[in-house]
């Protein structure tokens, strides 16, 4: 054929077309391939592992470290196992590559696949934990220091309360503690844990925390660790709610709060006002409008509120004896009031079915006896203590893959590790057996996946997943046992960008990340507001989401390449079930992300 410039412009038309057909299909297959690393960054000492997932599948052999100041590979290692289908992927690697100890900057790539940049580096999770504590702040009533303003003032009055020989309608002051997730609550079960954490954080990690705050949260030092003092806005709330040795209460307000999205402020949709009602504890069930709730005792509340008694009088024992006395009083108390009818309480719902359908109890008992064995040293309390962990080993969820909301609260056994560390002998490996069987339950379904996934997609699971590595890093503690180290890390990693979405789970954390901006929060919707170190729900199974009332997307999914018919997570107002901050489980991310920064500032130097 003669080549004229004609044909040679049609030969160039067909090159092109050619060339661009490459291009784009290049272009998608490499939109079908990810991977997922932990945002924060990884310590230098510590497991480094992240995830691809792809939803075709590649013929890899080997994936790069590739450093970010000079471009050049510092890193290879051959890619292993195929971990195959998971969520939206077909196929999955774990690429480890926690031998590499230099600092710095970095990227992973395999093919022409590449990871976020991530750092390594000793200071990966400084300053992670008094960052959580914003959120704290931020859920506080009476005077709330981001606001500056106060709210619910006028807490509360009693309903039906005859039976417990108080006068309906009387009212009480039951003001302070923290709003329980974005409505404004409030929960004494979920404050009395989440006040625990936060004091059981500084009693292990005091190092790790600042002093920015005052008191009542507003800037400024006052010669107390903020941790203790946001513990203590906790702790003054719980003495409110147990007034006397005979009183005990368990919410402020009811799911009415949910009739409309507002910011903090009165709430005259009660019938009394501003005055929000005031549910107490008595051991029977409770029934309001045509909801009525599973209560079979009075020991679950009760017996949280003597361990945050416990502990926080051991630790104001130095600066404020007064305060510490008040709290050891209230702590024996408590521990009786928890005795008056052994069982659960639950809370109570007026117009919707959701509450927190706690079932156990005795794990609360078992940590109750053992504070007060640590604290008198009487050998009732831990005959008691032992007695309350055999009747539950291993907490249920950890063998199970379904589960009401919150029904076994508070998703770890804190009892075991306080009673692990005082115990000796045959009682103590009896205590760590019961933490290896739940660990192993969970590393059996893990070791199937690539993420390391063990932990079940029911609502709040990201309050699971925190107390999951907590629990790995308790058995460490109380073993030296390195075993689980990766399945802890896993964990750890998921909640902060190792998962199928490859997105933080907690807000602003880290700044440079992807971190939700659109949670089912008032003060991001109406107002614009961060809500700093808040931990979100987390992501749910597929089935039970579509079965939740009154969900409803309101933005295009970010995340639509990533949702699957096992498991779905929304970065949207509209989506409460995985999207919802939560203050308990802030708390607890507090002690763990402590536990971190702690360990880093422990590793022993990087050899050159």
């Amino acid at each position: 054929m003669k080549l004229n410039t004609q044909n040679l412009l049609h030969l160039l038309r067909i090159f092109m077309l050619v060339f661009a057909c490459f291009v784009f299909n290049f272009a998608k297959a490499q939109k079908q391939a990810w991977i997922r690393v932990n945002q924060l960054g990884y310590t230098p000492a510590g497991i480094k592992v992240a995830v691809f997932g792809g939803k075709v599948k590649g013929n890899y052999t080997e994936f790069e470290l590739i450093e970010v100041k000079t471009t050049k590979r510092v890193f290879s290692n051959t890619i292993g196992k195929d971990y195959g289908s998971y969520g939206p992927f077909v196929q999955s690697f774990r690429f480890d590559f926690s031998t590499f100890r230099d600092t710095g900057s970095y990227y992973l790539r395999v093919g022409e696949v590449k990871s976020p940049v991530f750092k390594i580096g000793k200071d990966v999770y400084k300053g992670a934990a008094d960052f959580a504590l914003r959120y704290m702040r931020q859920q506080r009533t009476l005077f709330n220091p981001y606001l500056q303003d106060s709210c619910h003032t006028h807490d509360g009055f009693v309903l039906h309360a005859n039976k417990v020989g108080i006068t309906d309608s009387t009212r009480i002051d039951a003001g302070g503690g923290w709003h329980d997730a974005s409505d404004y609550l409030q929960y004494s079960t979920t404050s009395a844990n989440a006040t625990y954490h936060l004091l059981a954080a500084y009693r292990d990690f005091p190092k790790v925390f600042g002093d920015q705050k005052q008191a009542n949260g507003l800037d400024g030092k006052n010669g107390r660790a903020d941790v203790l003092d946001e513990a203590k806005w906790g702790l003054d709330w719980l003495i409110k709610m147990h007034p006397a040795p005979n009183l005990m209460f368990n919410q402020i307000a009811d799911d009415r709060d949910h009739t409309n999205m507002r910011m903090p402020g009165e709430d005259p949709f009660y019938g009394r006002g501003f005055e929000r009602p005031v549910y107490f504890i008595d051991g029977e069930p409770q029934q309001r409008g045509k909801f009525m709730n599973n209560t079979t005792g009075t020991s679950s509340t009760a017996a949280k509120f003597s361990s945050a008694f416990h502990l926080g009088s051991s630790l104001f024992q130095s600066d404020d004896r007064r305060y510490a006395k008040v709290l050891a009083k209230k702590a024996k108390t408590a521990y009786s009031f928890a005795l008056i009818k052994p069982g659960v309480t639950q809370t109570v719902s007026v117009k919707s079915p959701y509450i927190y359908a706690e079932d156990n109890w005795v794990d609360d008992m078992e940590l109750a006896g053992a504070m007060f064995y640590g604290a008198t040293n009487k050998k009732r309390f831990l005959k008691e203590s032992m007695a309350y962990a055999r009747q539950e080993k291993i907490t249920p969820w950890m063998t199970s893959d379904t589960a009401a909301h919150y029904q076994w609260y508070p998703f770890i056994n804190l009892g075991h590790f306080e009673l692990g560390k005082q115990l000796k002998g045959n009682d103590r490996e009896e205590i760590v057996s019961y933490y290896k069987s739940g660990i192993d339950a969970v590393l059996a379904r893990a070791q199937t996946n690539a993420f390391y996934r063990g932990v079940p997609f029911i609502w709040c699971s990201n309050n699971l997943t925190v107390s999951f590595a907590i629990q790995c890093l308790w058995y460490k503690e109380l073993t030296e046992d390195e075993r689980y180290d990766e399945l802890a890390q896993s964990n750890i990693d998921w909640l902060f960008g190792t998962n199928p979405w490859g997105t933080s789970m907690v807000y602003g954390l880290p700044s440079w990340g992807d971190t939700p901006v659109n949670p089912h929060s008032a003060f991001t919707h109406l107002k614009n507001f961060p809500i700093d170190g808040g931990l979100v729900d987390g992501p749910i199974m597929t089935s039970t989401y579509r079965n939740l009332i009154g969900i409803k997307l309101l933005n295009e999914d970010p995340y639509a390449a990533f949702q699957s018919d096992l498991v779905v997570y929304h970065d949207d107002y509209g989506d409460y079930s995985t999207n919802e901050p939560t203050m308990d489980g802030t708390a607890s991310l507090i002690y763990l992300l402590a536990s971190q920064e702690q360990k880093a500032l422990e590793e022993p130097p990087v050899k050159k």
